[in-house]
């Protein structure tokens, strides 16, 4: 039996792409196995998951002032003779990283002992782990075509975001009655992510009482930030967020609201769902749903409105034009060659590996 080491984590979306990719992996026959932080958010996920996990020191390298970069150097350097313990131990024939700083380590550690590593970018121009990581990698794995340009022809490959097979399964009728809605009426769902967002959760509420005449609105708004005094309007619910639910509110949705995170975009185009995207500013990161959003416009899977332009009639008119248009945007992703990332990936892993050769 093959064996593969995933990796990556810090955030969840450094962990999620990674669980999307699990069923094709046993399919394939892989063993696999997890290599992440102690205590990161991706321990807990990979082991509801099933997956045996091994956690290394892990630091951040930052590229702004901080007391933690003069102790962070030696946590990397612990977390790299940690991986190559590990590596050595389990002797994987392939590693797949998904980012974040744990991944580092792992990957160099494989490039000293020879063991292929494919790399995955979500996000437009890669982050400083991919960078770091690049040099040991077989291949990078990327979501947007303008992404090539930033990577080496010969490991650059365009695939797209591995989704989690289940969110493909949601079921229409399901989610209007969670909801108590109307199959007679579109509805809009606005997801800010799992800490939602306060200026988007601001500019809908300010427009309720118009959206409700045309829609029925679904808002995920984030760990507290329920507003109940909009609890008796009719056609309106709130969640802060939703878990395995969310397939079926997805699955009910004629548009959506979304932040431009790249797993949250690519989820949307798998499911075909027309888009508003509201992207983070700059003042708020370091602009990757910025250049996420303009690519997806760029290419008619949605429309984009930058938080710095957002105003309530502006949020207003450019819903009531998605909707409007939105035959249009369903029909740009159905001619999207993005949309079996977790094939194409464990293409490349089994090949990597041996597997059918």
């Amino acid at each position: 039996m093959k064996r593969i080491i995933l990796t990556g984590g810090g955030t969840a979306g450094h962990v999620t792409p990674n669980l999307a990719l699990l069923p094709g992996l046993k399919e394939a026959g892989f063993d696999i196995r997890y290599i992440g932080s102690y205590e990161g958010i991706e321990k807990e996920l990979v082991r509801q998951a099933g997956i045996s996990y091994d956690g290394i020191s892990s630091g951040k390298l930052r590229r702004y002032f901080d007391l933690k970069n003069l102790t962070d150097p030696f946590r990397v350097i612990k977390g790299f003779f940690e991986a190559d313990a590990l590596l050595k131990k389990h002797k994987p024939d392939v590693i797949f990283s998904k980012g974040g700083f744990v991944s580092v380590p792992v990957v160099l550690a494989a490039k000293k002992r020879r063991i292929p590593a494919v790399l995955h970018e979500s996000d437009m121009t890669p982050g400083l782990a991919n960078r770091l990581c690049l040099p040991g990698a077989s291949f990078i794995c990327c979501n947007f075509p303008e992404t090539l340009d930033c990577l080496p022809k010969e490991k650059a490959v365009l695939t797209g975001c591995p989704i989690r097979e289940e969110l493909l399964t949601g079921d229409r009728l399901t989610g209007l009655k969670m909801t108590g809605f109307s199959a007679s009426r579109p509805v809009l769902l606005i997801i800010g992510g799992s800490s939602g967002s306060v200026k988007v959760n601001e500019a809908v509420r300010s427009i309720l009482p118009r959206l409700l005449d045309t829609f029925q609105v679904v808002h995920l708004c984030g760990k507290g930030n329920l507003d109940h005094t909009l609890d008796h309007l009719a056609n309106y619910v709130q969640y802060e967020y939703m878990n395995e639910p969310l397939r079926h509110l997805f699955a009910a949705a004629d548009l959506v609201i979304s932040r431009a995170g790249a797993n949250a975009i690519c989820e949307l185009l798998a499911l075909r769902k027309p888009a508003l995207l509201i992207p983070l500013s700059t003042a708020a990161s370091r602009g990757d749903q910025i250049l996420n959003a303009r690519s997806f416009k760029k290419q008619g899977f949605s429309e984009v409105l930058e938080e710095e332009e957002m105003t309530s009639d502006r949020l207003y008119q450019d819903v009531l034009k998605l909707y409007e248009n939105r035959s249009q945007y369903i029909h740009a992703m159905k001619s999207s060659q993005l949309s079996d990332a977790s094939g194409q990936i464990t293409a490349l892993l089994k090949k990597l590996a041996g597997i059918g050769s």
